[in-house]
Formats: structure tokens, sequence, C-alpha cells
């Protein structure tokens, strides 16, 4: 993600009937799925009775987000936009095909959206409540545990506001001058639709758009379909590789789906406001290059496709939604020294928060940190660091030695890397979590060597491609290739009050805390905008 505050911060057709069943028996059946356990905590008693499903993962920063007692396979999201009106409510229908990792009494979904129709669960009326954030669900029998079980919530509504980028809570379901886009990270899906809303219960996902013909509607993954009858036309998308739910993304309105050339069999396209396609379509192009770049640092792009999105609104960020990353137009308004390398933070996070994303929010430096490190790399590439770190500073290495010399501020503000002060959404993307979280893998570099670190990166992003993964993973991981010392190394990298010492660089020093006082955030380029944060 990248948030516009002080500088952009970096936040981000259906499957039916017995096709769905299989995609439900696919997933769970494949080497890398999810053991029914493995989201259990903290369910009822192992094959006990049936109990009630808590109403929280177990997530440190956000403990009563997603949901225990059960694992999501898949998401069929129907759609339906009744007008083209920006300001347009969706009346939606989501069927979650899920499995029951306990015997369930009743269990919850996350959502506090504007209304609920009712609920059908394996075919039959389920009682259901509304709880603060909570839909709480009892279905008429109770489903045992390690059954496979569909949920159904029909006509669940939600409405888009104005986005204020000093408001959080109103750049979710966002409306612009020309339809609106969906924003969910980190912890705030669930206000567009009801969902298991936490990203270490990924699933595939399958969307039916109805909109108005002459409206354009666009998703995550692949068009499996188009068809227009009677004034109005629905869009069918397929995304097949497991997603977090944070990263859903539905944008409906006056687009223009600009094609670019396929890359390394990865199909690109971008939407635009068609009203801004010849001012964005030219800049957005770099984006076939980007990949390229990116796969030769570390393999194989994870998705079918890949794309920007622009919203003209005011987000205050950029955002890595699942394989079309979505940008506020006020980042093109910066020089290319800016948005180039934001875009390429954005494509970074495809394979460092979205195929691999985070088992907990408290692990977010590992989607932060690895896209701002692939980031500072290319900008150096480029001859934009100067500008895109808003340090002045050009040369990579000197950049993490300023950063080094500020990390004893950066932990006494942020919190260590590994570990946000709280779930916040200021605190979750701090500036530690970004260039600290850049700064650890430096770190990691020095000590074990370039072609060591490019291994660790590489089987990073394979062994866990598609799932969640931990800080302890990661650590695991690295002390595989890099030796027994690489997890006490990591260990007091991530999660110590103070700034280690750096390998190879004994000269390199930290400066002294000073009470009261704020480490410098990043400056804004010239030009007289908004200045620019990393979040």
């Amino acid at each position: 993600m990248t948030w516009t505050e002080s500088r952009p911060r970096r936040r981000p057709g259906l499957v039916a009937g017995a096709a769905a069943s299989a995609v439900v028996v696919s997933l769970l059946a494949g080497p890398d799925a999810r053991a029914a356990g493995d989201l259990a905590a903290p369910d009822g008693p192992a094959g006990g009775r049936p109990s009630p499903g808590a109403p929280g993962i177990g997530d440190t920063l956000y403990p009563t987000l997603g949901n225990g007692g059960y694992t999501v396979a898949h998401y069929d999201l129907d759609l339906r936009y009744a007008t083209s009106a920006p300001s347009q409510a969706l009346d939606g229908t989501v069927t979650v095909h899920a499995v029951a990792t306990q015997a369930l009494s009743r269990f919850d979904l996350d959502f506090s959206g504007t209304g609920v129709g009712d609920v059908i669960v394996d075919g039959r009326a389920a009682a259901f409540r509304r709880d603060g954030e909570e839909l709480v669900i009892t279905p008429a029998r109770p489903v045992a545990k390690g059954s496979p079980f569909v949920v159904t919530v029909r006509h669940f509504t939600a409405a888009p506001t104005v986005a204020n980028s000093a408001d959080f809570l109103s750049t979710i379901f966002v409306q612009t001058p020309d339809g609106s886009v969906w924003s969910g990270q980190p912890n705030e899906s669930h206000r567009i639709f009801p969902c298991n809303d936490h990203p270490k219960d990924k699933a595939s996902f399958s969307y039916r758009i109805d909109v108005p013909a002459g409206t354009t509607a666009v998703a995550n993954g692949v068009l499996a379909d188009r068809r227009t009858a009677s004034g109005r036309t629905v869009y069918r998308y397929e995304q097949p590789e497991p997603m977090a739910t944070e990263l859903a993304q539905v944008a409906v309105g006056a687009l223009t789906v600009v094609p670019r050339a396929t890359t390394d069999g990865v199909v690109v396209r971008d939407v635009l406001p068609t009203r801004l396609v010849a001012d964005l379509g030219p800049k957005l192009a770099v984006e076939n290059a980007q990949l390229q770049w990116m796969r030769r640092k570390v393999g194989g792009y994870p998705f079918r496709t890949y794309g920007s999105l622009v919203a003209d609104a005011d987000l205050g960020f950029a955002l890595e939604t699942q394989t079309l990353s979505l940008y506020d137009l006020s980042f093109f308004r910066y020089p290319q020294s800016v948005w180039d390398p934001v875009m390429l933070h954005e494509l970074a996070h495809q394979w460092f928060g979205d195929s691999v994303a985070p088992s907990d929010w408290k692990d977010v430096w590992q989607n932060e940190g690895h896209a701002t490190w692939y980031e500072y790399q290319y900008a150096a590439e480029k001859g934009f660091l100067a500008d895109d770190s808003g340090t002045g500073i050009a040369d990579f290495t000197e950049l993490m030695k300023y950063y080094y010399s500020v990390g004893d501020q950066y932990r006494a503000e942020d919190g260590p890397v590994g570990r946000p002060k709280s779930g916040d959404v200021n605190d979750v993307f701090n500036e530690n979590v970004y260039n600290g979280g850049a700064l650890v893998l430096y770190a990691l570099q020095q000590k074990i060597g370039d072609a060591a670190f490019q291994r660790v990166e590489r089987a990073w992003v394979s062994t866990y491609q598609g799932k969640s993964a931990s800080t302890a993973d990661f650590i695991r991981l690295a002390a595989s290739i890099g030796g027994p010392g690489i997890a006490p190394f990591l260990q007091a990298w991530l999660y110590g009050t103070k700034t280690p010492p750096m390998p190879g660089h004994p000269d390199w020093t930290v400066d002294p805390v000073t009470a009261g006082a704020t480490t410098a955030r990043t400056a804004a380029p010239a030009g007289g905008l908004k200045p620019l944060v990393r979040r």
C-alpha cells in the first residue's frame, strides 16, 4: 500500500453448482491445501458437541477480525448495480463454500454493510442476527466437523461514499466522478460484502457483475464472459488463485479497459476513466518492463493477469488489489521519478503480500518491507531514487545508511519492525514497516551475501505461493539457507527495541533517540503538491 499524506503511502463469470463443488474439492485436496485444523484456534472441543465458532480468527492486531470454526475455499459474488450513478449502492448475493474445522452450532461472517436479506446454509433457511460487525448465523442443522458446507447471504447491500483521505473509513467503497471502486485493506472488505475477512483464510473468487449497458465492470482476475441483453450487461470474472478478502476489487462506471502487450505469458490491461485515457494511458505502459524487471529478481509472476486501475478520488494511497493495483489520480500529478517507482512497489506486492499473504497483520512488514526494497532498487537503477525516497539521496547504499541512522528513532516512535503498536491504520502501516523493513532485508543481504539472499527471496515466493505465511516462517526459511545463526540475527532486527550493528559496515552509527522528537518523514518532491509519505 502507498499513502499520499506527506507522500503516497502503500497501503490494498461465476462457478455454479457442480463446478463450484469441484473448485472446493480441488482446493482442499491439493498438495498445499490447508489442513482442517489450520485455522481452528480458538475452536470448540475436538470432535465434540456442536459449539459456536469463534468471532475472531486470532489476529494479534485485530482480535475480532475473521472467524473461527471453518475455512473458506471459494467465494461466488453476484453483484447488481441498478443504475450507472456513481452513488449507486450495490445489491449482492455471496455464496461461501467452506469446510468446518469444528462441529458448528453457529458461526459468524464479518459484515458491516447496510443490509442483509436472508441467509441459507446447505439449502435451508438459517437464522441470523447482526452483532456489531459480525453476521451471526445459526444453521437449521449443526455442521459436522470436517464437513463442506455452503452459506448463501442474499441481498446484502452496501453504499459507496465520497473519499476523504483524512478519514480512512470513507475510502473503502468509494464513489468517483466515473463510478465506484473498492479498497478494503487492511480490515474493511466486510463493509462491502460478508466474508471471513482475514488474509490467513485465502480463497478463490468468482464474480458476476450486472450493470446497465454501456457501463464497464472490472474485477480481480480474468474476464470469463460478457453478455448484453435487455439494456443490461453481465460481466463474469474468475480469480482462481487464492486471494485474501482485503485484496478484492470491483470497479464499475465510465471506464475503458486498455490492453497492453502480453508479457512473459501475463495478460496486461489497465482500467482508466474513459475521459483520462489519452493522458494516463502512455504513463502506465511502463508495467510491461516492470514485470520483466521483477521476474528477473524473484521469478515468474504468480497470477494470469496484471494491470492498473486509476480512480479520480481523494484516497490518499495506492493499493495492491490482486492483479489490478489501485491508484489515486493524484499520484500521476507528480513527476515520473515518483509515480514510476510507486507502480513498481505495487507490482512487487503481487508476490509479497498478495501471492504470499501475512498470516497475522503484525507480519505486515513482509509485504511493505519487500515492496519498498524492490522499489528502491528499481528507483536507483532508473535514477529516480532521490525523488522517490524524498530524501534527496540518490545512492541505494547511502539511503540504507540514512535509514540505519534513524533506526532507533523509528523503533521508539513506531515499535519494532515486526511488531506494530496497534491495529490503528497509521500504526499498522508505519514508517518502520516500510523503510525499516527494507533495512532488515539489507542487513540480511549483508550478512549472508547477495547470492544466498536471492535464494531466500526466490524460495519465499515459491514455497509459500498462494498461501499465508508468518514472520516465523520467513526466519526459518532464511536460516535454512543462511545457517542457524540467522534466526537470532533476524529476531534481533525484527523485534529488538534497538537497531543492531549492520554487517559489513562497522562505521555506521545510529543517532540517539531524542525525547519528543519525530523522525523526519519523507519530504515532498518539487511542484507544490501534497507531500508524500510511505505507509
